[in-house]
């Protein structure tokens, strides 16, 4: 096991606390406290994960401490040091929370087996909450796609900046994919089996971020009915994506900037000092320096954030891989449906890949990849499917003018249908053409359905 635990022994006597600390620090962090308020003292200034608790102490009841220890921290795992004598007591203690507990004189592989298991449930306990956390996200693919250059360069940045534990400043347009990059950096690190923590500064309200960042305890304030870890709690070892970073509060930056700094916080309704190891990476698709400039954000987090800067291009600027995004979200969807296989025309993925500005990036092409795929029933996409789509007009550009056309008549012929709920005589009056010429319309611009 490697010593990265910290163990706090609580015992009176001078020889079972020496003896402690010499089974234990070849593996862990060992912490001594004579007396209930010593231990109280040192589990509110220190990061613990483990308590060995003797039941009779000078100064307060075992129980007594326990109860305190678990209304700090309700998570935190107590193994009660006993006599043969004080069992009852140590079983009662069990009920109120104690892990379980051990009999004078002990065995030294019995301590070592059981503080292994403790350890193991408290390790858990945080998986499980950062797994449920997690479960509630959904991410449609793991790779980042890419052939371009400047994605290459971006690749080659991930893979070198990975080991290193300075944060990392993502800028980009929406839609650019920087969870994906953050995701790959923490994937390339030694953290990679630990959590990936996401806090969206854009998406929890700005009164609750307080508590979602740092947790709280019971009572911290009104409904506050249990004790919460926080976001930083959860993801201690591994790393926090700091997303939308421009949208956190003045305060709260000042707050985040402590926590970078000194590799600490305190949960709300705590006066206890929680220890942190986390790496850092934000994102932003506004420009940080400008919001610097206007007020908006802190120049010195600005600073701590931007060890390793990434700047993301928007597709616009990447056009070659359109084609290699287009095919790998047919496939994906494909798979994911069980449907069979779709390809976009050549004419079609010209268009897309040419004529098409991707306002929204990846995560646009990724939403109209599966419209088309679930909408469009024949298993080529030809260009004439794409005008039953609102790709926006304004952004597309330098089209051929027969293309052009056809995606409006495509476009403006479907809304009249539409809005005479498909009669197609009453269509031809408003348009001003012969019911014949409609339908020879509708069929060669695949109007049917």
């Amino acid at each position: 096991m490697e010593k990265q635990a910290t163990i706090l022994v609580v015992d009176d006597e001078y020889g079972v606390r020496q003896s402690f600390n010499m089974i234990l620090k070849d593996q862990f962090s060992v912490l001594l406290a004579e007396t209930g308020e010593e231990a109280i003292n040192i589990f509110t200034k220190n990061s613990v994960d483990l308590i060995l608790l003797d039941i009779r102490l000078p100064d307060i009841n075992g129980l007594d401490v326990l109860e305190k220890l678990k209304g700090i921290d309700p998570n935190i795992e107590i193994i009660l040091v006993t006599a043969i004598k004080e069992i009852k007591t140590a079983v009662k203690a069990i009920k109120l929370g104690a892990y379980d507990y051990v009999v004078k004189p002990f065995i030294v592989e019995d301590i070592l087996n059981i503080v292994s298991r403790a350890l193991e449930k408290y390790s858990l306990v945080k998986q499980v909450t950062y797994l449920r956390n997690e479960l509630e996200r959904y991410h449609p693919f793991k790779a980042i796609i890419g052939q371009d250059k400047k994605m290459r360069e971006i690749f080659d940045l991930i893979s070198t900046i990975a080991e290193s534990d300075g944060a990392v400043l993502i800028q980009g347009e929406s839609g650019t994919g920087k969870e994906l990059v953050a995701r790959a950096i923490h994937n390339f690190s030694s953290r990679k089996d630990l959590p990936f923590v996401v806090i969206n500064c854009a998406t929890i309200p700005q009164t609750l971020m307080e508590s979602e960042i740092f947790g709280y305890n019971k009572g911290a304030f009104t409904g506050a009915s249990h004790t919460t870890l926080g976001k930083l709690e959860i993801a201690n070892k591994g790393t926090v994506f700091l997303d939308d970073i421009d949208m956190l509060e003045i305060n709260m930056q000042a707050k985040l900037l402590r926590v970078i700094q000194e590799r600490e916080f305190e949960r709300l309704g705590s006066i206890k000092v929680m220890k942190v190891d986390v790496r850092f990476v934000a994102a932003s698709n506004k420009e940080l320096k400008e919001a610097i400039e206007k007020g908006d954000f802190r120049q010195d987090l600005f600073y701590r954030l931007n060890v390793f800067p990434i700047r993301l291009p928007p597709l616009r600027e990447r056009r070659g891989d359109i084609p290699l995004l287009l095919n790998h979200f047919l496939e994906f969807n494909m798979k994911k449906s069980g449907k069979p296989s779709k390809k976009f025309s050549k004419k079609a993925l010209e268009v897309l890949t040419k004529y098409y500005g991707w306002p929204g990036n990846v995560r646009e092409l990724q939403n109209l990849v599966e419209r088309l795929f679930t909408i469009i029933k024949h298993t080529v996409i030809h260009l004439k499917d794409l005008s039953s789509f609102d790709l926006g007009k304004e952004e597309i550009t330098n089209l051929p003018l027969k293309e052009a056309v056809n995606m409006f008549e495509k476009q403006y012929i479907g809304e009249v249908l539409e809005m005479v709920d498909g009669n197609r005589t009453r269509a031809a009056e408003i348009l001003g053409i012969h019911r014949n010429t409609l339908l020879g319309k509708i069929a060669d611009l695949d109007l049917k359905r």
